[in-house]
């Protein structure tokens, strides 16, 4: 193994770490999403908390925290299926951030920043499927798992250079989701559209 890649899944760990929710909410002086709401420190809970502009800050951030990384990555001309894992260990940086006791959100933000700088398809295929599953549905936990679930599936057969750590990021987002699907199955998960309380 290399030591450009090991340095920069460190980095890509350092930086999904930043949590752009406790960030966007202390800017705006919103309550910190850690304690209210869903008590996820991620774009849908911010929603919830502060409105659409700083839900739409939150997202950014947690995009950005993908995307740097393996931008950087591609600067050093690494084989794929390394920037693949570098998008991985972003994703792992967001889900237990080194910043904040290793306690983070759900990281679909940063899933989506992985596709965003590794295959523009996969991305496409993945916003589709979550836009048209929260429009129905209105539950943000289904739209995540689903479509990644349909991304890994995608992957697998059409741009299998990404697969195993995106088929590694659906297992993971699958277990941070576990109360969400427990909620669905009771009906009692929240929707996007429920406010703070």
């Amino acid at each position: 193994m290399e030591w450009d890649v090991i340095g920069l899944w460190i980095l890509a760990y350092l930086t999904g770490s930043i949590s752009s929710a406790v960030i966007v909410c202390r800017i705006m002086q919103l309550p910190d999403p850690r304690e209210f709401g869903s008590h996820n420190p991620g774009a849908t809970n911010v929603l919830r908390l502060g409105g659409k502009k700083a839900a739409l800050f939150t997202l950014l951030g947690d995009m950005l925290k993908a995307i740097i990384p393996i931008l950087i990555g591609y600067a050093l001309d690494l084989h794929n299926r390394n920037l693949g894992w570098v998008g991985f260990m972003a994703f792992i940086g967001h889900l237990y951030p080194l910043y904040f006791n290793f306690k983070g959100g759900k990281g679909m933000a940063t899933y989506f920043g992985a596709l965003v700088a590794l295959s523009p398809l996969l991305l496409g295929f993945c916003v589709v499927t979550w836009a048209v599953t929260a429009f129905f549905s209105r539950y943000s936990s289904l739209a995540s798992l689903l479509s990644s679930f349909a991304v890994a599936a995608f992957g697998f057969y059409m741009d299998h250079r990404y697969f195993f750590p995106l088929f590694a990021m659906f297992l993971i987002l699958t277990w941070r989701h576990r109360q969400n699907i427990k909620n669905l199955w009771q009906g009692t998960e929240r929707k996007i559209t429920d406010k703070k309380g």
